[in-house]
């Protein structure tokens, strides 16, 4: 283990957690947004796609201008920017401010996605690179199992508005954090400088890997079934099942707890079989997972211990599945880790945006809706990995 590993750890971990952070203590105000602003729920959703448009999109400049200027430089750019629009959050007065600066929070918190990815692929490759993301996740960890009680908590005393003050703050922590604690590791004389040829010659050269793309997708399909559970759980859990902001908070967390237990045995799994096996295994389980749970919704068992126990599944295959595929999509990709860590980061978004719209044109506050739409990327997750994942296993450690 190289020195210093603990400690990227616990700061990249940290700084990650803005964006999510920002989403779960977020989740258990929606019911009351949509009261206090007088908007129907698929409007309160839109609050969550616009955030995913534009934290999937703005990572194409990041991660490129992480390839220039180094690292540090845009992370700056990204927390402030979060900073104010959180702040402009909470001063909102209408459901379409406040899916405006969601966008501008969305664009702010993308660059603690990308940039986290390429500083890790700067220093780390193979397993090591793993296991530095599934200790970075196992940090990001303590977002969906503390931020909506936190939320829940503060939403009680102060209103759903204080949510975002919290979260602006949040990130005046990770600004003096990234100022202070974090080196810059992409040095001047690895910089890219900036060519607008170069840059598309890096995403022609992305889009055309096959692998990278099948991993990239799969990784994406994932986290759409999460964006999915997301956008409706708070009124599926409080609306449908009848649960207090609380006990949401705590069925949310036993979800994520799964997902971040299992992600701390990937890096280990992979030395032992293969990082791309783990991939394949993991999907597989996952599509049994959600195939099992839209199978009993739909033939009518209606159980929220059920539905919770299946989603605790298909959410602790996936905790093999994203860490792993985001590491090996960039092993093959140094050069160019940036660009490939944004790249990667924006169409996985964008999926899960995209996955965030159509459910709420079916969702009807029943499970089904949400059950079938995990299900559906389940399956197509299954499929890539059975068509894109044939190559020999990518070495563990490479130059």
């Amino acid at each position: 283990m190289k020195p210093g590993f603990i400690k990227m750890a616990l700061i990249l971990g940290l700084l990650s957690c803005v964006g999510p952070f920002s989403i779960d203590m977020y989740l258990p105000a929606l019911p009351e947004i949509a009261a206090s602003l007088g908007a129907p729920v698929e409007a309160v959703q839109y609050t969550l796609m616009s955030f995913f448009v534009a934290f999937g999109v703005s990572q194409l400049f990041y991660g490129p201008a992480s390839d220039m200027f180094g690292r540090k430089p845009p992370l700056y750019f990204g927390l402030l920017l979060f900073m104010l629009a959180s702040l402009g959050c909470a001063l909102a007065t209408s459901i379409e401010w406040l899916i405006g600066l969601r966008f501008l929070q969305g664009v702010g918190a993308a660059a603690v996605m990308s940039i986290p990815r390429a500083i890790i692929r700067d220093r780390y490759t193979g397993n090591e690179g793993t296991r530095l993301m599934t200790t970075v996740m196992l940090v990001i960890s303590i977002s969906p199992m503390l931020a909506p009680l936190a939320g829940s908590a503060v939403i009680a005393s102060l209103g759903w508005q204080s949510v975002f003050v919290a979260v602006a703050g949040a990130a005046l922590a990770s600004l003096a954090l990234t100022r202070w604690g974090l080196e810059e590791t992409m040095h001047e004389e690895y910089r890219v400088p900036f060519r607008l040829g170069a840059m598309l010659e890096a995403f022609r050269v992305l889009l055309r890997d096959r692998t990278y793309m099948g991993l990239t997708l799969i990784g994406g399909l994932g986290m759409s079934s999460f964006f999915i559970f997301i956008s409706t759980s708070s009124f599926l859990y409080t609306g449908y099942y009848g649960l207090s902001p609380t006990q949401f908070s705590l069925a949310f967390a036993l979800n994520a707890l799964g997902f971040f237990t299992s992600s701390q045995f990937a890096a280990t799994l992979g030395e032992r079989y293969g990082a791309q096996a783990v991939v394949r295994v993991a999907v597989a389980g996952f599509a049994a997972a959600s195939l099992v749970m839209v199978s009993l919704v739909g033939a009518g068992f209606d159980s929220f211990p059920l539905l919770v126990g299946m989603l605790l599944a298909g959410n602790t295959c996936l905790g093999l599945v994203v860490p792993t595929s985001m590491v090996l999509s960039l092993d093959d990709h140094g050069p160019i880790a940036g660009t490939a860590a944004a790249l990667g980061g924006a169409m996985q978004m964008l999926l899960g945006a995209v996955a965030i719209v159509l459910v709420s044109l079916v969702f009807d506050g029943r499970p089904l809706a949400l059950a079938a739409s995990i299900a559906i990327c389940g399956v197509l997750a299954l499929l890539l990995s059975l068509t894109t994942l044939r190559r020999p296993e990518v070495q563990a450690v490479r130059a």
